[in-house]
């Protein structure tokens, strides 16, 4: 069976890709999941790059969420949609979003347990705000819905699931397309799990913790207690 390694689920945005993609497709797999330490050297007893998520399949260890995706993809089916035009968007939409929109990622780190008022919406922000936008229509609008590539979940779907819990989080303004797919994104069972297992860790990170601060203030914090 796959074992798949992953850190704080409060936090962790890289480590949810992968993981709700086999929930969703039902692809068995145990779950690891690794606390993030000030020891930078600690995930490399499983993972060659020392970051997480790391698929272990066997012998085989696969350690970047879009590799895994694709390695997934070799061997279940449902990862990718069958059909050509939306499978090259779907992947286009899963490489922008693994290797940009810098800001979101910066501005409104993914900590699943707090609502936050950010201080500000720089144009940076709000131009990666607008593209997520953009995006998310030209995939519902052009393959019918209701998920990004077409009526079926997949990968580019998990892709942009660290996105809705980043908008329920921060509350930015985003249009009625947006908080719609992140809100259905935000019903899946797997999201619910996520989310409820996120809330009941005992942990805090405190580099996590001040990037929030650094981006807003903390209105409310729905976590466990420490």
């Amino acid at each position: 069976m796959y074992e798949l390694y992953i850190a704080n689920k409060n936090y962790s945005s890289w480590s949810l890709r992968p993981w709700l993609l086999m929930k969703e497709l039902n692809i068995p797999f145990t779950e690891r999941l690794e606390r993030f330490t000030d020891d930078t050297t600690a995930f490399r007893r499983f993972s060659p790059s020392g970051r997480v998520p790391c698929l272990h399949d066997g012998a085989t260890v696969v350690y970047d969420s879009l590799a895994i995706v694709e390695y997934l993809a070799e061997r279940h089916p449902g990862v990718w949609p069958q059909d050509d035009a939306a499978r090259a968007w779907a992947r286009c939409a899963c490489a922008e979003m693994h290797s940009g929109f810098f800001t979101l990622r910066g501005n409104c780190g993914m900590n699943c347990g707090l609502r936050v008022r950010l201080h500000e919406i720089s144009d940076a922000l709000r131009a990666d705000l607008d593209r997520v936008e953009e995006l998310w229509t030209e995939g519902i609008e052009r393959f019918g819905g209701p998920f990004l590539a077409g009526d079926r979940f997949c990968a580019v779907d998990a892709f942009f699931g660290p996105v809705a819990f980043r908008l329920q989080t921060y509350q930015p303004p985003v249009g009625h397309v947006a908080n719609r797919y992140a809100q259905r994104l935000l019903e899946l069972p797997a999201m619910k799990q996520w989310y409820a297992d996120a809330l009941q860790e005992p942990w805090r990170d405190a580099e996590h913790e001040e990037d929030v601060l650094l981006a807003g203030k903390v209105i409310d914090d729905l976590r466990r207690p420490l």
